[in-house]
């Protein structure tokens, strides 16, 4: 079993007596749980389900490595539609385009791969695992841990956050654009039909996402092993052709266009980034599939079909300068409608990268209290990972629509791509250094050897593309923004919350000794209280005898515990404690893979010798109305964004399975 400590505030301000879940598990809707003092310690996915060394069992390994190609690598690998051609606009503006230039921009391209996909994501950062999970959230907890909940890296993390939300948006947009675009070029009769065709299959790829990670990458898998190999096969014969871009391998190539184009290097360097995006989801989704077959995908497959495209339309545009889209016009005229429905194809798991990395990510902000908690639903059996979370998956839908119909083409959006992937990566690298250096115990010095190298190249990088902001690079930033306010309403709200619900805590020992000595008038029946802190009396019980005083023949103090494999173990799901002559704390343990049904769960008590019945039993909820106040922590405007989310965190009644007649739902009145 696992839990979390969730960073200084409780999940959610609607039902503080509800239980909490545990991290990797589908969370109570509505519910919140007390925080623990100490920063947020540990994420977790399947136990069951990952080694020892954050990758998956042997057992379909294989198929995970193919799972792997098709959800992880789907944005990376369709960056050759369109990373070549933006890169050499700059090197084309003079309209004379040199030999050198050409194998100078391959060269930052090959390399890019090489330092920032190679060493620093598949090396190092699929290393970082938080208990199997990856994603800036997940490396954000463990330098968190390290530097003892630090708020500036709680503030690194928001903003890491946001940005991946802003390229979860862009990424399907400028993705099957690029690919529905290629229609063009077998014909010009398609050109109008261009953005209806596009935003048919970005609504049917959202439709497909409920049913989960391991039936869509069962599809997408094999799809994109296959067009792995067409990158290749298309680029083979121009290479043999023109051996000589094997040039590009040497970094001198492209120290020297960096060096002979001025101010002009920079703007080339915004467009060389397009092919790395996709690096970010590659760490986002590592609970998908596990570290080993990531690593493997990327170095057997992905890295060397990716090399070779970008090598052959190195040799095609050093033979034809003039080439328009060099990625198309590597196969023949025969070959051109399978490739554009490939790379239709290709693109839309290039989309699922993202949203299965937004989804993992979402997740994970739930659990560290970043967000209100929302519906998750696990898609497997066998690897926790592999979740669905419906109105994220809506809220995506809604902005990569909305972005594809007011930019209308690839090239628009390029210009808005760079600025939340190069944003996201920079943090990255700096809370990699942290962890090197504060959980690793790799000396400062030695920490900033490694990873110094990475935040310069980033830099640079984000440098380049803030050139891009007027054109369209204002749009993730804007994202970023509101969602950046979003999270920190939420984080703020919570706390004064928890601050002024706290001073009533009263320790469950020490209300029963009181109420040995005191006691009320009893009536028949069996009172159950949802409480996440068994230790802790429940408010709604306190609510209850204040006002109504009176007290049940038997008193339940409920925690619903939710254990990191797929089904608990039947002789362990529920066990029951005595703590008075009417009080009893029972503790029940559902797999992640479970929905927790409370009424059929208590009845398995009768084997314990607890005498009880059902139809004679009342469930107590706690419900806290909140009010802005006139006087609080946060400005009216903040209030009313924090208390709309709130009341659209998910109820605990339904996800219990409680019927409605037997709940009594007791209300308090809260203002922030």
């Amino acid at each position: 079993m696992t839990q979390t400590a969730i960073p200084s505030v409780p999940a959610d301000p609607k039902a503080a007596d509800q239980p909490a879940p545990a991290p990797g598990s589908r969370p109570v809707p509505g519910e919140s749980r007390a925080p623990e003092a100490g920063p947020a310690e540990t994420l977790t996915t399947a136990a069951g389900a990952v080694d020892g060394e954050g990758g998956h069992r042997p057992a379909g390994f294989w198929g995970l490595v193919v799972g792997s190609v098709g959800v992880v690598y789907g944005d990376i690998g369709t960056s050759p539609l369109y990373a070549f051609r933006e890169a050499l606009v700059p090197s084309r503006a003079d309209n004379i385009l040199l030999p050198d230039e050409v194998l100078g921009t391959a060269s930052l391209i090959l390399w890019a791969l090489f330092l920032i996909v190679t060493v620093k994501y598949v090396a190092i950062l699929l290393r970082m695992d938080n208990n199997g999970e990856g994603g800036i959230l997940s490396l954000m907890a463990l330098a968190r841990k390290a530097l003892g909940g630090s708020r500036i890296v709680l503030t690194l993390g928001l903003l890491g956050a946001a940005l991946f939300y802003g390229d979860a948006v862009i990424t399907p947009a400028i993705s099957v654009l690029s690919a529905v675009e290629g229609l063009k070029l077998v014909t010009p009769a398609f050109e109008h039909y261009v953005l209806p065709i596009t935003v048919v299959i970005i609504v049917a790829l959202f439709l497909v996402q409920s049913r989960g990670t391991g039936k869509v990458a069962a599809f997408f898998g094999p799809v994109m092993v296959v067009w792995f190999l067409a990158l290749a096969a298309a680029a083979l014969p121009h290479v043999i052709r023109n051996p000589v871009v094997f040039a590009a391998f040497n970094p001198w190539y492209a120290v020297h266009y960096l060096l002979g184009h001025g101010s002009g290097a920079l703007v080339a360097l915004g467009a060389v980034f397009l092919a790395v995006t996709g690096a970010e989801a590659l760490f986002a989704d590592l609970g998908h599939f596990g570290r080993k077959p990531i690593q493997f995908a990327w170095i057997g497959l992905v890295f060397p079909a990716l090399a070779l495209n970008y090598l052959g339309q190195t040799a095609l545009v050093l033979e034809k300068p003039d080439t328009s889209d060099p990625f198309y016009q590597l196969v023949p005229e025969w070959g051109l409608l399978p490739m554009v429905i490939l790379a239709t194809l290709a693109t839309v798991t290039a989309s699922q990268a993202v949203i299965t990395g937004a989804f993992s990510l979402s997740r994970q902000a739930i659990q560290l209290g970043l967000l209100p908690r929302m519906e998750i639903r696990h898609t497997s059996e066998s690897h926790s990972g592999q979740i669905y979370l419906p109105q994220i998956n809506t809220l995506l839908l809604l902005g990569v629509v909305a972005l594809a119909v007011v930019f209308r083409t690839s090239s628009s959006l390029a210009s808005a791509y760079g600025i939340a992937v190069t944003g996201t990566m920079l943090l990255t690298a700096t809370m990699t250094y942290l962890v090197m250096w504060r959980m690793w115990r790799w000396s400062p010095w030695l920490s900033a050897a490694v990873m110094l190298p990475f935040i310069v190249i980033e830099f640079l990088f984000l440098l380049s593309n803030l050139f891009k902001v007027v054109e369209g690079g204002y749009v993730p930033l804007i994202l970023a923004g509101g969602l950046i306010v979003l999270m920190w309403t939420w984080v703020r709200g919570v706390t004064i919350l928890f601050n002024k619900t706290r001073k009533t805590d009263v320790p469950i020992q020490e209300l029963v000794g009181m109420l040995e000595k005191s006691p009320p008038h009893h009536v028949r029946g069996t009172a159950v209280f949802l409480t996440s802190d068994p230790e802790i009396a429940p408010a709604a019980l306190l609510h209850n005898l204040k006002h109504n005083k009176v007290l049940h023949e038997k008193n339940v103090v409920l925690t619903v515990e939710t254990v990191d494999t797929p089904r608990s173990n039947e002789a362990d799901k529920v066990r029951i404690e005595p703590i008075g002559p009417h009080f009893f704390k029972v503790v029940m343990k559902f797999g992640y893979m479970e929905t927790p049904n409370i009424p059929k769960t208590l009845t398995l008590l009768r084997r314990q010798g607890f005498k009880f019945d059902i139809m004679a039993t009342s469930f107590f909820l706690s419900r806290r109305s909140i009010r802005p106040a006139a006087h609080s922590g946060m400005p009216l405007w903040q209030d009313r964004i924090f208390i709309t989310l709130a009341k659209n965190a998910n109820d605990a009644t339904d996800f219990f399975q409680i019927p409605t007649g037997r709940v009594v739902e007791v209300g308090t009145q809260v203002t922030v």
